[in-house]
């Protein structure tokens, strides 16, 4: 199976527990899977916490690749986009470290979930965005959007980002861990759907619910799709 990466439309989105959610629901249906998290910013651990929320919700331990840092290549302790993180810690994000981080868990699992960092134009470098990383590897893509205000004009701009750069998108992860008015709620989906439809894209749509009944969620769709 491809490598598919996780990203959002923002920050605070919900793309740990998507992962996470992801990879439990492939491990459920006895698939060998691993996720990986390219750069962590904010960290104030050993352990990135990102890769922490991934192991809890696939009921699994500390894994030999998450202490080889195969998992987390990059982690940095101040909470903002990677190229800053890395240069006021005094080094440098090297994207072939990540990608060969990458190509080693492949080689060992069947599918590689990889959690991206912010929105798809973070800058990981002064002069490479995440989305433009994705695409030199033709990495497919899951985007996770909400309802949430800011939420119709974030995803429209990220479905634009990402149809420009011919990338694959796999689906839409619909976040409603903030809830909201129902109007806004169906709204925002009927609006995302359609632009699916506008930029070529199949109606691959994941409803991911409020806790706790975040394991109702229908994958198939999106897991056909790859």
């Amino acid at each position: 199976m491809p490598t598919l990466c996780i990203c959002g439309i923002d920050t605070g989105i919900g793309k740990s527990c998507v992962t996470g959610l992801m990879a439990r629901h492939l491990l459920d249906h006895e698939n060998k899977v691993i996720t990986q998290k390219l750069v962590q910013t904010g960290s104030t651990t050993y352990r990135p916490e990102d890769i922490l929320t991934h192991r809890k919700l696939m009921e699994v331990g500390w894994l030999d690749e998450d202490e080889q840092k195969l998992t987390c290549p990059y982690s940095f302790s101040f909470p903002g986009s990677p190229q800053l993180a890395a240069r006021l810690e005094g080094r440098s994000i090297i994207p072939q470290i990540m990608h060969d981080a990458t190509h080693r868990l492949e080689e060992r699992y069947d599918w590689v979930l990889v959690e991206g960092a912010g929105g798809l134009l973070v800058p990981l470098t002064e002069n490479l965005t995440l989305i433009d990383y994705l695409a030199r590897h033709k990495y497919s893509i899951v985007l996770v959007t909400s309802p949430r205000l800011g939420s119709i004009n974030h995803t429209l701009m990220s479905l634009e980002a990402i149809k420009a750069r011919n990338i694959d998108l796999a689906g839409l992860v619909y976040n409603l861990f903030d809830g909201g008015p129902d109007e806004i709620i169906q709204n925002s989906l009927n609006v995302f759907t359609n632009a699916l439809k506008t930029y070529g894209f199949e109606e691959n749509i994941a409803i991911l619910p409020k806790w706790p009944e975040e394991k109702n969620i229908d994958w198939s769709k999106i897991i056909a799709s790859l």
